[in-house]
Formats: C-alpha cells, sequence, structure tokens
C-alpha cells in the first residue's frame, strides 16, 4: 500500500444494503479529501445509500441476486463494474451479502468492511444480540481486512473502537451506542489506508501495524 500525495486520493468504492449511514459518514469526511468516493453498489433497489450516493453526484448501480444465475455470477458483475471506475479500495459499508473467491481475488488486500463487535468476539450475522446473550460489559466496532479465507469476519484487524454498556439488553440501543464509534473509525481506518499508514506486520501477517500507533498497537 504505497503512500500517495495529496494529489491522488485513493479511489473507493462501497457496497451497501441497507441506509447507507457509514457511506454518508465515508462522503462528509475523507471524500474529496485522502480518498474519493467513485461508485457505490448495492444489491437491494432500495437501499437508502444510492440515494445518499446520487446526492453527493457518485454513480450508482443494483445488482439484484435474482438478475444472475448465481452469487459468483453477481459478484464478478460488480467487480467488473467497480474495476470499470478504477476502483483502488471495496469498502463494505453495511453490506449484507456475504462476497465469493473470485469477487476476493480481484481485490487482493483492498476489502475492508466494518463489523458491530470487537472481533474475534461474534463474527457473523447478530453479532449485537450475540454479545448480548454472552453478557459483555463492553461493545464495539472493528474495521477489518476481508479475506478469500473461507471464514466470515475473520480477516486482519485495522482498527477497533469500544464502549461500556452495562446490563444491556436492547440490540437497537446497543446500536444506537455503536453508530458513533462506526461513524468515525470507518473514516479514520479509510485515511489511514489512503497514506500508505497500514501495512502487514512482517513476523506475523495477521497483525497489521499502523504507522505512528505504535509497535504493539494493531488500530
Amino acid at each position: 500500500m504505497a503512500s500517495r500525495g495529496a494529489d491522488q486520493p485513493l479511489r473507493i468504492g462501497v457496497l451497501a444494503s441497507g441506509a447507507g449511514t457509514n457511506l454518508q459518514a465515508l462522503l462528509e469526511s475523507v471524500h474529496g479529501n485522502e480518498a474519493l468516493v467513485v461508485a457505490v453498489a448495492a444489491d437491494k433497489p432500495t437501499a437508502g445509500a444510492l440515494a445518499r450516493a446520487r446526492d453527493a453526484g457518485v454513480e450508482t448501480a443494483v445488482f439484484p441476486i435474482g438478475d444472475y444465475p448465481d452469487r459468483a455470477a453477481r459478484d464478478a458483475a460488480i467487480a467488473a463494474w467497480l474495476i470499470g471506475h478504477d476502483v483502488e479500495l471495496v469498502v463494505l459499508a453495511g453490506y449484507m451479502a456475504l462476497l465469493t473467491s473470485p469477487f476476493l481475488s480481484r481485490f487482493p488486500d483492498a476489502v475492508v468492511n466494518i463489523h458491530p463487535s470487537l472481533l474475534p468476539a461474534f463474527p457473523g450475522v447478530r453479532a449485537i444480540e450475540q454479545a448480548i446473550d454472552y453478557g459483555v460489559k463492553v461493545f464495539g466496532v472493528t474495521v477489518h481486512f476481508v479475506l478469500d479465507d473461507g471464514g466470515i469476519d475473520t480477516g486482519p484487524v485495522i482498527a477497533q473502537r469500544a464502549v461500556e454498556i452495562a446490563n444491556a439488553t436492547d440490540p437497537d440501543a446497543v446500536h444506537e451506542a455503536l453508530r458513533p464509534l462506526e461513524h468515525a473509525l470507518l473514516p479514520e481506518a479509510v485515511r489511514l489506508i489512503a497514506r500508505g499508514a497500514v501495512s502487514r506486520d512482517p513476523d506475523n501477517p495477521r497483525r497489521i501495524r499502523v504507522a505512528g500507533a505504535g509497535d504493539d498497537t494493531p488500530g
């Protein structure tokens, strides 16, 4: 991940399935600065992220699974569309579909996701509900790379942020408490990647080093 000059913003493609609040956070922070959101795709035509992108003048496309024979064909179409926009980093911002190997192979070490737990705890769907059922007192969010390793939310951690919530029982309330963390952490991770500050630890490829964060701080 080479360093970039101020005149060479990182070209980002965003995949989303829902309201697009994390996309909005990117548009209001790094877009037009260290990075440039050049394409937003959704798997549902009703995704609110599409309207947010259009309002910002960003090109959009919809790839419903029903339009393709299988997920691999749909993912190939998404990848081709993103490559056609010279996307360098793919950001999953509330994208609820799993990506197949052919897609990930087109963007090696260039797909990041934000997940509502402190990974490796509570991967996969219903992460907040899992954490509540487990009785945790500290909740959080993780930005991580997405790898073609057959796992779910198993990629190396780029950054994490946590908040203490005692006696949590309401997933919606926890999610609302986590939203400000998501909206700050995802742009910060993208900003670091755009600056070339993120690299793999040569002694442990699972560990992500962030320049300036200290030798033992993964994110």
